[in-house]
């Protein structure tokens, strides 16, 4: 941050205690010493010896980890609220307008990555309501008017998502949601927001799969087809038994619907047919009894609640490879076996050495857990190679580890949250050193030397600076 700060002014900055809780202080005076802003904040991150602000009180500015601004304007506790301005990653402005309560709320333009502007308008909760878009000429191409009356809506990439009628920022009365590329997806009625009334449902090559009433966004009462327009169900007041069909005519879901939602038993296939899973839902969750399937190979059956599994069974290649309970889809009380049914690991409240297999059989991962998760040492694989080895706190890799491919270490150094945080180094496939520095978020950034395929060293690197590493030659 004050690598940013021009010359002509002084930045200080200092730490107070208020309220006997530790806040940065930022003061900033011109080249009189004369005040100019003055600044508590509460939340900061300290990194490298700077300070990144992210959050403040008043007046404020955000920078990622890069030292980049991303964002300045007038916050209220601890959220943007005011007048601000947002900034992409080169530095260029994207958005200037209000904001209430972190999101974009009122007045603003939004610019495209060259500076031109793209959309000038009104906005609520980040969406756009009032206003005009423009292509890269400054020619109008959309118009917004998603308060009151009839409006429409885009994608990101500026592909029509729905258009209809508004009341008080909602869809009310009949609209059209669309697929990317403007392919008809639903024309209906809407109240609230949700399809409610009558309707008919479209598949991305235009195939009518749905016609009826709907409540609530629920199928309610009407009729279903396949790609061929033959009726394959039929629902009355939510219930019924349905069939759905993926765009290659496979088989999709089957099975009881009671109340708009899959109530019973139910069954799901894969694009290519092969089965998938046979259980039990309860208001369009899995709850009860089911099974899990891979290319038609039975992984898992046991008992669900409201989608997540909690006891039962794992296999692989047919044969039991866990049994126990679960918790949120973790393994937490049961034992592990290897392929001669010999216990090999034992967890007691999800703590405990243990052994995962992917979907082929082979090992995935083996090492420490605690609470459920990956804590401590352990060892990542794929398709039966070394992948990793070292570190973990709650389920990320943390701390020091080795990153290897194909069996040969191509990394070794410090990890903050699965990402390379520290001091680290690269190599090449033939065990040269390539790298080794400092690193944030995965990327060098920092202090580093880098070095050639023999191993000679190329460049430097000062505080993310690359500066080239030459030799003086002296001829005689």
């Amino acid at each position: 941050m004050l690598d940013n700060v021009k010359s002509s002014y002084i930045l200080k900055i200092f730490f107070s205690f208020v309220d006997e809780k530790r806040k940065l202080k930022l003061v900033k005076y011109n080249k009189n010493l004369q005040q100019k802003i003055d600044i508590s904040i509460s939340y900061f991150i300290h990194f490298k010896s700077k300070y990144i602000i992210y959050k403040s009180k008043g007046k404020g500015k955000e920078y990622d980890y890069g030292h980049d601004l991303i964002f300045e304007g007038e916050y209220v506790n601890g959220e943007r609220n005011g007048k601000g301005r947002e900034y992409n990653d080169d530095g260029n402005l994207k958005f200037e307008g209000e904001y209430l309560k972190g999101k974009r709320n009122g007045k603003g333009k939004e610019y495209n990555d060259d500076g031109k502007l793209n959309f000038e308008g009104e906005f609520f909760e980040d969406k756009k309501l009032i206003g005009v878009q423009y292509d890269k000429k400054g020619n109008i191409i959309q118009e917004y008017n998603n308060l009151n009356g009839k409006g429409k809506e885009y994608d990101a990439n500026g592909n029509l998502k729905f258009e209809g009628e508004y009341l008080n920022g909602k869809r009310n009365g009949k609209g059209k949601e669309y697929y990317g590329e403007s392919k008809l997806k639903f024309e209906g009625e809407y109240l609230y927001d949700l399809r409610n009334g009558k309707g008919k449902e479209y598949g991305e090559n235009g195939e009518l799969i749905f016609e009826g009433e709907y409540l609530n966004d629920k199928k309610w009462k009407g009729k279903g087809y396949d790609k061929f327009n033959n009726i394959i169900y039929e629902l009355n007041n939510g219930y019924g038994l349905i069939k759905e069909y993926y765009d290659n005519g496979k088989l999709r879901i089957e099975g009881e619907y009671v109340n708009g939602e899959r109530n019973g038993k139910g069954k799901e296939y894969s694009v290519n047919g092969k089965f998938l899973f046979e259980g039990e839902f309860l208001n369009g969750k899995i709850h009860g009894k089911g099974k899990v399937y891979y290319n038609d190979e039975l992984r898992y059956e046991g008992e669900y609640l409201y989608g997540h599994n909690t006891k039962g069974k794992f296999y692989y290649n047919g044969k039991l490879e866990y049994e126990g309970e679960l918790r949120y889809g973790r393994k937490w009380n049961g034992k592990g076996y290897d392929e001669k049914g010999n216990i090999i690991y034992e967890l007691i409240n999800g703590t405990g050495k243990v052994k995962e297999y992917d979907a082929y059989g082979k090992l995935d991962f083996e090492g420490e857990y605690l609470n459920g998760k990956r804590n401590g040492k352990g060892k990542e694989y794929w398709g039966g190679k070394l992948d990793f080895e070292g570190e973990y706190l709650n389920h990320k890799r943390n701390g020091k580890g080795k990153e290897y491919y194909d069996g040969k270490l191509v990394f070794e150094g410090e990890y903050l949250n699965d990402e390379k945080n520290g001091k680290g180094k690269e190599f090449y496939d033939n065990g040269n050193l390539e790298f080794e520095g400092e690193y944030v978020n995965g990327e060098r950034n920092g202090n580093g030397k880098e070095y050639n395929y023999d191993g000679k060293l190329e460049f430097e690197y000062l505080n993310g600076n690359r500066i080239r590493k030459m030799k003086r030659i002296l001829k005689w």
